[in-house]
């Protein structure tokens, strides 16, 4: 079996410095029925990193890095729960146990809290925000709701005035749910229309089965008869938005604006490691870590039974580096079923996130991803524009000429019909 070397790539842990903690009820949320993990700590606004355990992580990861450079990634919940003055602990102690490396941070934010003063840290210190929003006012308040149910579309616009105010550099990730799939070129006018140029477009799909302790979604260990969420969006939907939006993009807009999936996609077609971790081969060296110091295998396999530790217990590289969450991140690569490695795009979807295969194949064979339809749509419909792409990058020449090429490549196509 292959081992995963934990030192030949960047390793990552996302912390969770306010839990499950959120100030908004999105009917979606993965993670705020997280709390519930830890109803024995007391209640959830008391599930909050302390400064001990965050000067313990700082400390733990910037010493676990073999790479020149740190990048620090604050996640939630909602973590501007936390306090300002947290976040500048956070810097006092990374300059204290930097070594004087190159140290980054991103945070990720449903936008309804910023303000001037966190503006301000932000451009200050050269954070990188990422903002939750889901289109236009109507999408984005179709399941982005306050803990009153009400809407929260204003209140992000608001927060993003003030980015774009301080000149702080943020992109967004939009949940692509049932309702918002069925209006792509208004979901990616909208983006375009409050200028934003990194965005990521994230496929909504969880599965409810009720727990013992509260919670509800299906952990990816739960088989059987399953019902779907119903805001989940469906393979077809996911089929259809994906390429509707490319084909915008394709004509217009390569190099202007920075869809994820399209930028992942030719990454895998030219051979490059992408940079989003469901699409690469194998996964495992992103970790997530409670409030309280425990590490799950990934933010999306924070279930008991994919807890790694605890840092107070056992050291970062130990745990990532583990036999445990080794055959994890093999466990991608290798669970892939029979009509996954047959299909010509296995190298360029590697059976997407496993938390997402819960199907079965035609041939009855477990382990198919619930949107591969979706997928296999989406780069059926990109191949010849990908492969034209690929072939300007080898020549030394910008992708972006796949603009001018369109008419032609669209010939080819129907000529080979």
């Amino acid at each position: 079996m292959d081992v995963h070397n934990p030192f030949s790539r960047p390793l990552y842990v996302m912390a969770k410095p306010a839990g499950s903690i959120c100030n908004l009820n999105c009917r979606y949320c993965y993670y705020l029925e997280k709390s519930n993990l830890y109803k024995d700590c007391g209640k959830p606004l008391r599930q909050v990193m302390d400064d001990r355990l965050l000067e313990q992580f700082t400390r733990d990861y910037i010493q676990a890095q073999t790479m020149p450079e740190v990048l620090f990634t604050w996640h939630g919940g909602e973590p501007l729960m936390r306090p300002l003055s947290f976040y500048r602990r956070a810097l006092e102690l990374q300059k204290k146990h930097g070594q004087g490396r190159m140290i980054d941070n991103s945070i990720q934010t449903n936008g309804t809290l910023l303000t001037d003063e966190w503006c301000e840290f932000f451009k200050e210190n050269n954070w990188l925000v990422g903002v939750s929003i889901d289109g236009p006012q109507e999408f984005h308040d179709e399941y982005r709701r306050t803990r009153a149910k009400g809407p929260s579309f204003r209140q992000v616009m608001k927060g993003i005035d003030l980015l774009n105010k301080y000149g702080v550099e943020w992109n967004a990730m939009a949940v692509v749910n049932d309702y918002n799939a069925d209006y792509p070129h208004e979901f990616y006018q909208f983006f375009k229309d409050i200028n934003c140029r990194y965005i990521q477009f994230t496929p909504i799909v969880e599965r409810i089965q009720p727990h013992s302790d509260g919670r509800h979604l299906a952990s990816p260990l739960d088989t059987g008869n399953i019902a779907l969420a119903d805001f989940s969006v469906t393979p077809e939907q996911w089929g259809e938005f994906t390429c509707a939006i490319f084909d915008e993009w394709v004509r217009a807009d390569v190099g202007q604006y920075f869809i994820q999936l399209f930028d992942a996609t030719l990454s895998n077609w030219v051979g490059v490691q992408p940079g989003v971790c469901s699409m690469g081969r194998t996964c495992g060296h992103a970790a997530v870590m409670e409030y309280n110091g425990d590490v799950y295998s990934c933010d999306h396999f924070v279930f008991p039974e994919y807890k790694l530790g605890n840092i107070k217990d056992k050291t970062i590289v130990e745990m990532i580096s583990s036999d445990r969450q080794n055959r994890f991140g093999l466990a991608k690569r290798d669970s892939l079923p029979g009509q996954c490695r047959r299909c010509r795009f296995t190298d360029i979807c590697n059976g997407e996130c496993p938390k997402n295969r819960f199907m079965t194949t035609a041939d009855g064979e477990p382990g198919l991803n619930y949107l591969c339809k979706g997928y296999h749509r989406f780069f059926s419909h990109t191949a010849p524009y990908m492969e034209f792409m690929k072939a300007e990058l080898e020549a030394g020449r910008p992708p972006s000429n796949v603009m001018g090429a369109v008419g032609l490549i669209e010939s080819r196509r129907k000529q080979g019909e």
